[in-house]
């Protein structure tokens, strides 16, 4: 039994998004395409706001950052996907599987959180307009984003706590294409049980009250406008819409991953593929094109 405490399995196999060799030399080009669009769209944001003297303003500071956790996001796990998709049996290193999972955690926690910065930063800008140079200064701005990448990087360390010294001794085929807790935890030599339960309720936790943050700040932005004015509902709406989209976008596949598994192979990839691609390529594509207007 003593042998439970060390990892035996030195590496892991993705089955890949499918089973049909076809299928994936087909879906090769879209994902390179869609990665490419990810990183020329996220990059240019992250310079165009750089060199653009009147974009340095605090929305456009914290939009920014958004485009760099975005890159970073992407870059996890889409490079080794597109590569595998060219490949019958997909590997990855224990220690590569570990980094994976650390990783889309450190981005993912404190990508909640910079949501929730950026919601503070809209209501204030639309409910204490004449405060809001103040209240919204450099260093302010400059110190939660720290905060939120501090709050990502002790979330997922405290997840890789939890799960690094789990003994692997036995299967080590992951259906899906990238690592994740509830895939690995799966494979462990143990019963996992107590264990899922206290890593959902800390994800949990950090979801729920960012989400609640969230709920809060857009409620109070509609209240406060719709009070101040006739059609204030549609134009705190119209103003507010590239923020709920992407908050909509980014806790939904979170919801039924981690907070509401369905245990639907087929569903968990898709919502998967549609996390770690999809999202950060529209997200500043949301909230570049809306903020055009205001």
């Amino acid at each position: 039994m003593e042998g439970f405490n060390h990892t035996v399995v030195s590496e892991f196999i993705f089955q890949g998004l499918c089973t049909s060799r076809k299928l994936e030399i087909f879906l090769l080009l879209p994902f390179s395409i869609l990665y490419l669009m990810t990183l020329v769209g996220n990059l240019f944001v992250v310079i165009l706001i750089i060199i653009d003297h009147h974009l340095h303003s605090p929305m456009y500071f914290l939009l920014a950052n958004l485009s760099f956790v975005d890159f970073c996001l992407s870059s996890v796990s889409t490079p080794k996907l597109t590569i595998d998709l060219l490949k019958e049996i997909k590997t990855i290193s224990f220690v590569g599987c570990m980094s994976q999972i650390l990783c889309v955690h450190l981005l993912a926690g404190g990508e909640m959180v910079l949501l929730v910065t950026m919601a503070y930063d809209r209501c204030v800008a639309i409910c204490r307009p004449l405060h809001y140079n103040s209240i919204m200064g450099r260093q302010k701005c400059i110190w939660l984003v720290v905060i939120s990448w501090i709050i990502g990087f002790v979330h997922a360390i405290s997840q890789m706590i939890l799960i690094l010294d789990l003994p692997f001794c036995g299967p080590r085929v992951i259906d899906s294409f990238f690592c994740d807790i509830p895939l690995v935890m799966k494979l462990a030599c143990m019963n996992t049980d107590t264990l899922e339960i206290i890593i959902n309720a800390e994800s949990g936790i950090l979801g729920t009250v960012c989400f609640i943050l969230l709920l809060i700040s857009y409620t109070y932005i509609l209240v406060t406008v719709q009070l101040r004015s006739k059609d204030g509902s549609s134009k705190a709406l119209s103003t507010c819409t590239s923020h709920i989209v992407v908050v909509v976008l980014f806790f939904g596949p979170i919801i039924f991953i981690y907070l509401w598994p369905v245990n639907i192979t087929w569903v968990d990839k898709f919502l998967a593929v549609f996390y770690s691609v999809i999202t950060p390529l529209l997200n500043p594509a949301i909230y570049t094109l809306r903020n055009k207007r205001y």
